[in-house]
């Protein structure tokens, strides 16, 4: 079935057509799923929620842009409402341990495809792990991620920033990569 067979059959509620769009599209967004949940059970759970949206509101697309990417902003969506309703966004990383990360402007953005670095950024507090996903591998504006989560589009910039760090902490701790030399440390630090 062609994409625009498999979306007009989808408004019709065919289940043939439902069924088509599940199979093409949910390994993609399970992997999405995924890096927000706790674990493979949640994430599937909010794949199936995910869905349902998905085939509720089938009829609001207007063919803009990827039909891939207004059922990714759904899924995304659902998984942050569904982190709100459990809370667990609202967990966090032990204060002592927050305050007394620095701060420094490093990017990872190179190697965030790797296998070990998506297993390592589900290590991280949900709140950083969240505007961590939303922000660099979603490409949300801090703003859009604060109006989202309901927080400021500051406690989402500083969220961003403590992520980073704690990542790359974890990253080093498994030998991933490798820890910054102590002058390019102190550029980053001076900037």
């Amino acid at each position: 079935m062609t994409e625009e067979a498999i979306l007009q059959g989808c408004v019709k509620q065919n289940a043939i057509a439902q069924r088509e769009l599940y199979n093409q599209y949910s390994p993609q967004m399970m992997s999405v799923c995924y890096r927000y949940a706790q674990n493979r059970e949640d994430a599937e759970d909010m794949l199936q929620e995910g869905f349902i949206k998905v085939f509720s509101q089938i009829h609001t697309f207007e063919n803009r842009g990827s039909f891939e990417g207004w059922i990714r902003r759904i899924i995304v969506h659902t998984c942050i409402n569904t982190l709100k309703k459990n809370k667990h966004f609202n967990d966090t990383v032990n204060s002592f341990y927050a305050i007394n990360i620095p701060i420094r402007e490093e990017s990872i953005s190179s190697i965030l495809q790797a296998k070990q670095v998506v297993e390592c950024i589900r290590m991280l507090p949900i709140g950083y792990k969240t505007v961590l996903n939303l922000y660099a591998l979603e490409g949300f504006s801090h703003f859009e991620i604060g109006q989202m989560l309901e927080i400021k589009e500051s406690t989402s910039r500083s969220q961003y920033s403590r992520a980073k760090i704690m990542l790359e902490n974890i990253l080093i701790n498994k030998n991933i990569i490798q820890k910054p030399t102590q002058q390019k440390q102190l550029v980053a630090t001076s900037g």
